[in-house]
């Protein structure tokens, strides 16, 4: 035979070389250049051998490289059940008894070493000998952690209440809660600080130095209230890491068990400073330094850009608003607001290239233009690994960020496919053996989840869009999106009772900007300290890509079918999965039929939009011809008169912003002539954002008592912060708005002010011993031939002026009441039986605490044939109907 043969080599088969008496069968592989002469047999083929990876990477033709998956081989899953397990093992141990754990790690390493020994006969048992091993050292690790709570002095102290003086040490940066309404007052958010307790001393008692993990609640009072953002004095939230504090604290044990505090400190800060016991290490103060000049290069920017940008970089929330957190959660973009592995990715893909390209050889970045070796690059992202550590904290979710985010360095860096998974199980069994605590932390859970997405069902999905003739970018982002989505949504629902309907869509639309905006916000982080005016400018430009996620997040939550309820629990998660594993198969389906997938579309954006007409039929809320609208808002009060198409008139606020804005949601009211705050306590106030949120607001008005004053404050830089002119409403002041007028009938104007009356016979203005309820404002609405009288908290004192004032006779007779302070007992049963409603309506949250509404209330009011309707149990009440036709309706 003589035959001429060159084949070169595709990038998808390994070469194999022909030389003497070689056969070459259908599955030979011929390298570049080669001859097979006329002294050459050919033959079978023989087993081809895998070449060394700079081999491939050679015969690929490209001079950085062009591996393909299809090269490596299977996923190599080994390393998967020996995480599982270490991170079962630990969730399980870390709060039983000593012994047990003892006896599960010892149980675990005889049983190995029973297999490693009979191992010499085959293979199959060193599989679950590694196996066992990792459960007997994730058992030790839980037993260790888990001790801390149990051993030294706090725990049994805890359990007594007792008072001590301690010194601690701070191990994550503190943080605030969020804002909580305790009856009429507005509770300041406590500063939390995770610490360690170093030393202690009890009163009377010696010092017992100790490392017991606890979290210290610093009460500041009403300090915290004069905050820009989110209210806390700055000298406790600017505390560093590894900084001692010495304090002194009422011990209290945690509120529930399984948490990793041994015992709670409860600290009566007010305006006093920490007292520092040391200065916390150098690492942390030039990590502070940092943090601070990009807080400092963002101080001139948009609130949201503000607030967004350091938290984008470097986890950094403490100036992101409610209202903006709630936003993010309703859309699935709070994995934007903290530290995450997706960050230090963006960082690597800056040296290694893009995270599309991780299952092939690294093709873009600064590294292969630099011609730098792949061990090179990989070093170089370690040094980088180590920095965003440090700069981010090396807190357990910082680490966990790190873990993470070190699998897209290793697939960019090597292209390896099969060894994401690998680094990916060996991420978890290392961070669950250095902290076994992580076993149960519902980030980690999404985080591991989110990563196995990417790594198997991301890529499959993205093939398969290919392969429908959607270009490769958007199949690349709707893969990863939904992958994520569909295994991290079962874990959300438990954490929020709720499913997003949006988050696919938000999630897709804000990626784009994230990486702009983490890379500009990380070159402003690293120029702040050399020189501030760049600095600036990096962060202006960083400003607009976070401004335009904050717009998504805003815009997503505010539709209406942003989300539906779910089950908060673990049932309810496996529900979830089970639905997704259900529509996953008819998704595959509806891809080969587009008119079907455009259908389902527009059912998707009408359920989520829920034009109000659709959703009026659909949802029988609001009912047509609506003239007031109780909303449920708890034990609060927030009334909603109609003034025309999309307006209304609102009377106060309720105690959460996120009720009343979706209660004005369900409404499709956008715009609001009138603000009208009763009074200022903080179940009438509190959730003014809400009502501002996305809506054009005419004005603000309110009483002229301003107590309590904290309050007050808060609704006069809520006015300014939006621009609304605020004004006080006074006792004969009359207004019309559309189809509505009202008549301010209570309290009367004080002495020398403006609107202060003259004629003889006005009721006096209210004693201020009375307190804010007393000079609550109390309005007669007139609209559609109904007469409404809301009576806003006032007591029996305001309430008999107001029997004897000149606006009584105008009083008598009403169609609504909106009875007055919830319900309660304290009730002038004479002004009810002289205004004589036809219909009651009483707002007030589900077994409240102070028991309202009253029952000889409510039966005062049924006693002469008044309808009474509560919030309690009809949730949002609706009025409806003209004159005599007086309807009424339940809500959502």
């Amino acid at each position: 035979m003589n035959t001429d043969v060159t084949r070169t080599a595709r990038p998808d088969r390994p070469e194999a070389t022909a030389g003497p008496n070689a056969t070459a069968g259908p599955d030979t592989v011929v390298g570049p250049g080669t001859t097979i002469g006329p002294d050459t047999v050919v033959g079978p083929a023989r087993p081809r051998a895998r070449p060394p990876r700079a081999a491939v990477h050679a015969a690929s033709g490209h001079r950085l490289g062009a591996a393909h998956p299809r090269q490596e081989g299977p996923a190599d899953l080994r390393l998967v059940p020996p995480a599982l397990a270490a991170w079962a093992t630990a969730a399980l141990v870390l709060d039983v008894p000593t012994g047990w754990a003892a006896g599960v790690a010892i149980g675990a390493l005889l049983l190995a070493g029973a297999l490693l020994l009979v191992s010499s006969r085959g293979r199959a048992q060193v599989p679950v000998a590694a196996l066992l091993l990792c459960v007997a050292a994730s058992a030790t690790s839980a037993a260790l952690h888990g001790a801390d709570l149990r051993r030294g002095p706090v725990p049994e102290l805890a359990r007594r209440y007792a008072t001590v003086t301690a010194e601690v040490e701070v191990t994550a940066d503190p943080r605030l809660t969020r804002p909580r309404v305790r009856g009429d007052r507005a509770v300041p958010p406590p500063v939390l600080i995770e610490a360690d307790v170093r030393r202690l001393t009890e009163r009377g008692g010696t010092a017992v130095t100790t490392r017991t993990p606890v979290l210290v609640l610093v009460d500041v009072g009403e300090e915290g209230e004069r905050s820009r953002t989110r209210p806390a004095p700055s000298r406790w939230l600017d505390l560093l890491p590894t900084t001692r504090l010495r304090v002194t604290a009422r011990l209290s044990p945690p509120r529930q068990q399984g948490d990793r505090i041994a015992a709670v400190l409860r600290v009566r800060a007010g305006r006093q400073a920490p007292e520092q016991a040391a200065a916390p290490s150098t690492a942390q103060r030039l990590a502070g330094r940092l943090r601070s000049g990009l807080r400092e290069a963002t101080e001139d920017l948009p609130t949201d850009a503000r607030a967004l940008l350091p938290g984008l970089v470097v986890g950094d929330t403490r100036r992101v608003t409610p209202d903006l957190e709630e936003a993010f959660r309703e859309t699935d973009l709070t994995h934007t607001l903290a530290v995450s592995g997706a960050n230090f990715t963006i960082v690597l893909a800056l040296l290694l290239g893009p995270p599309g390209l991780a299952q092939r050889s690294e093709r873009r970045g600064l590294a292969p233009r630099l011609g730098l070796h792949l061990r090179t690059t990989a070093l170089l992202g370690g040094v980088l690994a180590l920095a965003f550590v440090v700069v981010c904290r090396p807190d357990p979710s910082v680490l966990r960020a790190a873990a993470c985010g070190s699998v897209a360095l290793l697939a960019l860096a090597t292209g390896r496919r099969r060894s994401l998974l690998p680094a990916l199980a060996t991420a978890v069994l290392l961070l669950v053996l250095y902290d076994p605590w992580l076993a149960r932390s519902y980030g980690f859970l999404l985080s591991v989840l989110a990563t196995g997405a990417l790594l198997t069902l991301a890529p499959r999905w993205s093939a398969g869009l290919r392969r429908h003739r959607v270009p490769p970018r958007l199949a690349e982002a709707l893969a990863a999106a939904g992958a994520a989505q569909a295994l991290c949504a079962p874990v959300v629902a438990v954490l929020s009772a709720r499913v997003s309907l949006v988050g696919v869509p938000c999630n897709l639309l804000a990626e784009f900007a994230v990486a702009p905006a983490t890379v500009l916000g990380f070159a402003a982080l690293a120029t702040a300290p050399v020189a501030m005016a760049p600095a600036k400018v990096l962060a202006w430009c960083g400003g607009w890509p976070a401004e335009w996620i904050a717009g998504i997040a805003r815009t997503g939550a505010a539709l209406p079918g942003a989300g539906v309820d779910w089950p908060g629990s673990w049932a309810g998660a496996a529900l979830l999965a089970l639905v997704t594993v259900g529509v996953l198969p008819a998704g595959r389906r509806l891809v080969r039929r587009p008119w079907w997938c455009g259908v389902c579309a527009l059912l998707l954006v009408l359920v989520v939009v829920q034009p109000p007409p659709l959703a009026r039929v659909i949802k029988g809320w609001p009912p047509p011809g609506w003239r007031m609208v109780m909303c449920d808002v708890g034990q609060g009060d927030a009334l909603v008169l109609a003034a025309g198409e999309g307006a209304g008139v609102v009377v106060d606020a309720g105690p959460d912003p996120a009720l009343v804005d979706r209660c004005l949601r369900t409404l499709g009211i956008t715009r609001v002539p009138l603000v009208l705050l009763t009074h200022f306590h903080a179940d009438h106030v509190a959730g003014l954002p809400g009502v501002l949120r996305g809506r054009s607001v005419g004005a603000i008005e309110t009483t002229a008592l301003e107590e309590p004053a904290d309050q007050a404050e808060f609704v006069h830089r809520q006015a300014a912060a939006h621009r609304i002119p605020l004004r006080q409403a006074a006792a004969g002041e009359q207004r019309r708005s559309g189809p509505l007028s009202w008549q301010v009938v209570w309290p009367p104007p004080t002495p020398g002010s403006p609107t202060s009356p003259t004629s003889p016979g006005t009721a006096a203005a209210p004693d201020t011993e009375g307190g804010a309820n007393d000079a609550s404002v109390t309005l007669l609405v007139r609209t559609a031939g109904l007469r409404l009288l809301l009576l806003g908290d006032l007591e029996p004192p305001a309430q008999r002026e107001l029997a004897r004032s000149p606006a009584a006779a105008a009083l008598a007779g009403v169609d609504v009441l909106k009875v007055a302070h919830h319900g309660s007992a304290h009730q002038d049963f004479a002004l009810i039986r002289h205004v004589a409603p036809r219909l009651a309506l009483i707002s007030c949250g589900a077994d409240n605490t102070y028991g309202h509404p009253a029952p000889g209330t409510v039966a005062a009011l049924r006693a002469q044939g008044t309808t009474v309707r509560r919030t309690d149990r009809d949730g949002a009440v609706a009025v409806t109907g003209t004159g005599r036709e007086l309807r009424v309706a339940g809500g959502d």
